[in-house]
């Protein structure tokens, strides 16, 4: 029998509040979407996002093509 740790989690998407160097969890969850492609981002692998436009996203390649829509 399984006991509530070794239960996988069900995926879900995460409401996040994005900060300078950090982000804070406003809903649970274990993932956020990119603002630029719609892929799913694991939390634990979240390393690029906008603290202006409060927008995550999968990698350098779509936060720089974000960054030039937007300035």
């Amino acid at each position: 029998m399984m006991n509530r740790y070794e239960n996988p989690r069900i995926p879900s998407e995460a409401r996040v509040r994005f900060l300078d160097g950090d982000y804070q969890v406003e809903t649970p969850g274990t993932f956020v979407r990119c603002a630029v492609t719609g892929s799913a981002i694991p939390l634990d692998e979240l390393k690029y996002w906008s603290v202006e436009l409060q927008e995550a996203y999968v990698d350098a390649v779509a936060s720089l093509k974000r960054y030039k829509e937007t300035h």
